[in-house]
């Protein structure tokens, strides 16, 4: 029986309008909107779909409150004004997410700045949202958070999502309207002809074999891997890699029902500890990224430290040590540098440059992903008479049905769910499981039917992708879900067609992988936060 990736493969040897390489959000917007605009796509990932920046980013969908203080108002209403439209068209994957702002004795900026940022951030959106509560009333929305300089606080309105299930769905739905998709598909090269681009070299690393395709335009979407196609094309600033790190909690052991957002009393930048699917996500740092790009990231003892340190200060009665840690996640964002020392204050705008129908776009928000793939189809409209002109006004994602026909027993927060994180498929994936597999595992609002699914149709090569990207687990169990790992297997194994060699071999990469990437280092290197603390008094 021929495998899906035999049937893409043989495929491949066609001419294409255009060949996006990077399988990231950037990409998948981009391979969205052209199948859109009529044209002959395909997109290349060189590891896994979201495998970069787009499975490791804080996942929210928001305006970017701090972009106002660096008179960023045209970014921040586009920002503003995508995020409202994404919560319109996927509830169950793009969600509002309120946010708690604790205002403390000594802050900059303060109270009075933070009212008329918010002002601004909400008429931006034309949705208000923001209200201010005194020091007894913040206290009632957020107990646990230490009184000593409190003077009060505001509540806002963001949302937040699955970053990897985002870039499936929208792949997804590329594919459904008549894109290609290939991810392990790694270009090495480009083509050009009288100095213009004219296709790419391509080798599967799955198979281990390389082929030559065609076309007038190629979309450089690899975010922090940009410099590596540009050739000619060059872009305004060299690419500096800023990693963001992670901590995750069980939400028992850090209980907050919305999010949180405050300044960090070392450096004074602002973290954020919020509710994501059914954990407690604490984050993140900005500092200079300085490993091999395909190196998996991950946090470094110091960002560990440094994130207690923010824990400690701001819920110092819950005693958190790092025997509440149950996961870290590291990402590194492609930021055009614009010569800032400090990595917080470089600019997250995207950058669209073509030259010779090589296309570089990268830096940019994941909630302005559909704005930058039309840019970036904007920018060659030269080069591809054909192209259709694209309708603002058409939905970002496909509409779903939303009563889920014939799942009249699911709860209502299980087909919400599902709409969201599988859109048109959501009835197919309900059909091909069992009514026990429609139940989440422990502790998390995964179902097992989302795993059965995404063995079948969800291009999962290996057992990380499944684990990491398509359901979450390694992120919301303790220990990557090894306890649960023999149930996993039942399920999955028969749908992945591997032998039982081919399975253990696998899970062992996936729980290496976690322990070395997806934990705490090495704890004897973690600086003492608390005399972090201390010293920055």
């Amino acid at each position: 029986m021929e495998s899906w990736r035999d049937g893409i493969w043989r495929q491949l040897a066609q001419p294409w309008d255009m060949i996006v390489v990077g399988g990231g959000i950037t990409g998948a917007g981009v391979l969205r909107e052209a199948t859109r605009a009529g044209l002959r796509v395909l997109l290349l990932e060189q590891r896994d779909f979201a495998w970069g920046t787009s499975s490791r980013s804080s996942k929210l969908v928001h305006g970017g409150l701090r972009y106002l203080k660096e008179g960023k108002i045209a970014l921040t209403r586009a920002s503003v004004r995508e995020r409202e439209r994404l919560i319109g068209e996927a509830p169950g994957l793009i969600d509002p997410l309120g946010f708690l702002l604790p205002t403390y004795e000594g802050d900059h900026p303060g109270r009075w700045t933070y009212r008329a940022g918010l002002t601004v951030y909400d008429l931006l959106a034309l949705h208000w949202s923001h209200q201010h509560y005194n020091v007894a009333d913040f206290q009632m929305l957020l107990p646990r958070l230490s009184p000593d300089g409190l003077e009060g606080g505001f509540r806002y309105g963001d949302a937040q999502t699955d970053d990897a299930r985002l870039v499936l769905r929208v792949i997804h739905e590329a594919v459904a309207a008549g894109g290609t998709a290939l991810n392990y598909a790694a270009v090495e090269d480009l083509l050009r002809e009288a100095g213009k681009v004219a296709g790419v070299r391509i080798r599967d690393t799955v198979a281990d074999k390389s082929i030559v395709l065609r076309a007038p335009v190629v979309v450089n979407a690899t975010g922090a891997w940009a410099d590596r196609l540009t050739g000619e094309n060059k872009l305004p600033g060299k690419i500096r890699p800023l990693r963001g790190s992670h901590l995750i909690f069980p939400f028992w052991r850090l209980r907050v029902p919305q999010a949180v957002s405050f300044l960090h009393p070392i450096d004074r930048r602002p973290v954020f500890v919020f509710p994501w699917e059914g954990v407690t996500v604490v984050g993140t740092t900005d500092v200079d990224h300085d490993r091999p790009l395909d190196e998996e990231p991950r946090i470094s003892a110091e960002e560990c430290a440094y994130l207690m340190a923010a824990v400690e200060a701001r819920f110092p009665s819950l005693a958190i040590t790092l025997d509440d840690v149950q996961a870290s996640f590291a990402g590194v964002r492609p930021v055009v540098s614009s010569g800032e020392t400090d990595p917080s204050k470089e600019s997250r705008d995207h950058v669209v440059i073509e030259d010779q129908g090589l296309v570089t776009v990268t830096g940019g928000k994941l909630t302005t992903f559909r704005l930058i793939a039309l840019d970036a189809i904007n920018a060659v409209r030269h080069s591809l008479p054909s192209v259709r002109k694209l309708d603002d006004r058409t939905p970002v994602l496909d509409p779903v049905d939303q009563e889920l026909p014939g799942c009249a027993h699911l709860s209502d927060s299980v087909r919400r769910r599902l709409l969201g994180r599988h859109g048109k498929d959501a009835a197919r994936l309900v059909g091909c499981a069992s009514r026990d597999e429609l139940k989440p595992l422990p502790g998390t609002l995964a179902l097992w039917a989302e795993l059965r699914w995404a063995a079948r149709s969800e291009w999962v090569v290996h057992l990380e992708d499944l684990l990491l990207r398509r359901v979450r687990l390694g992120l919301l169990l303790r220990q990557a879900g090894r306890e649960v790992m023999p149930e996993i297997r039942a399920i999955c194994q028969p749908e992945l067609l591997w032998d039982d060699a081919r399975w253990e071999s696998e899970e062992a990469a996936y729980v290496d992988l976690c322990r070395t990437r997806y934990s705490l280092p090495d704890r004897a290197s973690i600086p003492d936060w608390k005399e972090m603390l201390r010293g920055s008094r």
